[in-house]
């Protein structure tokens, strides 16, 4: 016989909500634009807005990028290599192995080789171990203006809505060479080159090493000359936002009906009520650059860096776009997962060919702080293959799901430890090493840097990119021209014509040390949090 304590403690657990079940939003939201004449095969730039997408940094589980690209190698038509996967990508975001995150995003180059065996995200920053590194000498730094942390480049703190200006080029900085590594495969002279536009820093930062993509030749022959070392880019690229985690739960009510709630998801908006995610597309051909730093290396006219419009091509966008977003269980087929009803509240909206972005509902969303909060909730019903989520008010999700009574906490993680590179006095770090230093930045992350000026071609990336002494000479003497005319002050990539420049975390934009003025380089060596940070 149940006890009357028990009897009332049965009843009132039977009369409580389960609690919401744990999910995910994740998906893409496309782009669409018009193509690009085949010839603008040597890179790109664009301006993308750099905003807080959460209010609160949900976890390391939490990755996704902001409005971005994929640049892939140019093939002819109907004749790309099958299983070859190799680009770069990257862009601003979040990614699970970012040590030191906040709510603003941070910057990663995004060099991918051949089916995600190489990664190279920046220098000294990418996959491997510095015992088998695969990708973490893939970068070098070119310029001695700006500093390249091991954990991403970092924005100034607050970043939102601002447009950060990027792009890759390719630079007359290495000649191809037929052997790799002293193997029969060739090796290209890509040197695909950083470009940055950005409120206190703008013009060159690193490159990838045509090395980095050839090395995968050495473990297989057959893709010899078909990756970014050998080959110009493609310019039909595709723009999206690849979110690949967002906190979510769902639960269902007496009824059986299921309804879910989201973690404050943001997009920047502005006075008019408008939001401007991408501004600017370019392709160029080897005029807009290329053409005219080479003809300087080897003797002719100073270039001045900035692009040629006759070699520029804006890419428009269309007034339409769509969305794959959709809240499911972590492990949900691709093929199953229902949609989410985005078009509910968020219009597609191209005020001008080279603009694009989203006017919103004003009934579903918030608007607060230069910020606009999407539908928190979700009811699942009918609609499209396995159904769909479509946006309601709070006041219409029923009690009993306990979805309006539940918050989304950040879960308790360790402090992360320390990005360093190779330690050891016989490495290519320390042989023959730093011209000056430590020094250190204290980023607006809670992180320090700790870096080194070392002679531009003595940089350990250099040294591991199968050059010869003669070859890194030749390196050096046009990067010294480079750092006498090039100023970090001045266009390179074409300004945007609307919104404001996000900016650098200023303790990363650096004045070189006396008499280090030119053909030296800032180098990470570690980063790590400052006491009492998380």
């Amino acid at each position: 016989m149940r006890t009357p304590a028990l009897l009332l403690a049965c009843l009132l657990s039977s009369a409580l909500p389960a609690a919401p079940e744990k999910v995910e939003m994740a998906g893409y939201l496309l782009v669409p634009t018009e193509r690009v004449p085949e010839n603008y095969n040597a890179g790109f730039s664009i301006y993308a807005a750099a905003w807080p997408l959460l209010n609160q940094y949900p976890g390391h589980r939490f990755q996704t990028g902001l409005f971005g690209t994929w640049m892939h190698p140019q093939y002819p038509k109907d004749a790309k290599p099958k299983d070859l996967y190799n680009d770069i990508e990257g862009g601003l975001g979040w990614w699970r192995d970012t040590r030191f995150p906040t709510t603003t995003p941070k910057f990663i180059m995004g060099g991918v080789g051949v089916n995600f065996y190489d990664i190279a995200n920046g220098p000294a920053y990418g996959r491997g171990t510095w015992e088998d590194p695969r990708g973490l000498y893939g970068v070098a730094q070119l310029t001695p203006w700006l500093l390249f942390p091991l954990d991403g480049l970092n924005l100034k703190q607050g970043a939102n809505g601002e447009l950060f200006g990027y792009g890759y080029l390719p630079m007359p900085f290495a000649q191809a060479k037929a052997k790799t590594e002293g193997k029969d495969v060739p090796t290209g002279d890509n040197c695909w080159t950083l470009f940055l536009s950005s409120a206190n820093f703008k013009g060159p930062v690193c490159f990838f090493t045509p090395n980095f993509w050839a090395r995968a030749a050495l473990r297989n022959p057959a893709v010899a000359g078909q990756m970014l070392d050998s080959r110009g880019s493609d310019p039909n690229k595709h723009f999206q936002m690849e979110t690949q985690y967002v906190p979510a739960a769902q639960a269902k009510d007496d009824k059986g009906e299921t309804y879910a709630r989201v973690a404050p998801t943001s997009f920047p908006v502005g006075a008019d009520g408008t939001t401007v995610v991408l501004h600017r597309l370019m392709c160029y051909d080897r005029s807009a650059l290329y053409d005219g730093v080479k003809a300087w290396f080897e003797g002719g006219p100073a270039a001045s860096g900035a692009i040629n419009p006759a070699g520029a091509y804006l890419q428009s966008f269309k007034p339409n776009g769509g969305s794959t977003w959709s809240i499911y269980k972590q492990g949900t087929k691709r093929e199953a997962k229902p949609g989410l009803a985005w078009k509910d509240f968020a219009t597609p909206h191209a005020p001008d060919p080279s603009t694009y972005g989203y006017k919103w509902n004003e009934g579903l969303v918030t608007r607060a702080g230069g910020l606009v909060t999407l539908p928190q909730y979700y009811r699942f019903g009918p609609g499209g293959k396995n159904g769909k989520w479509t946006p309601i008010k709070a006041a219409e999700v029923p009690a009993a799901t306990g979805l309006t009574q539940m918050s989304f906490e950040p879960p308790k993680e360790k402090p992360q430890a320390a990005r360093e590179t190779q330690p050891g006095a016989q490495t290519t770090w320390k042989i023959p090493g730093p011209k000056a230093g430590p020094f250190q930045a204290f980023l607006g992350d809670g992180s320090v840097v700790t870096y080194y000026w070392y002679r531009f071609a003595d940089q350990p990336a250099l040294l591991n990119a199968d050059l010869t002494p003669a070859e890194r000479e030749a390196l050096q003497a046009k990067v010294e021209k480079l750092h006498r005319t090039w100023t970090k002050d001045r266009d390179y990539l074409p300004p945007p014509t609307v919104g404001k420049l996000a900016a650098i975390d200023p303790a990363l934009v650096l004045t070189p040390p006396k008499g280090l003025e030119v053909g030296y380089v800032p180098i990470a060596t570690r980063q790590e949090l400052l006491p009492g940070k998380k």
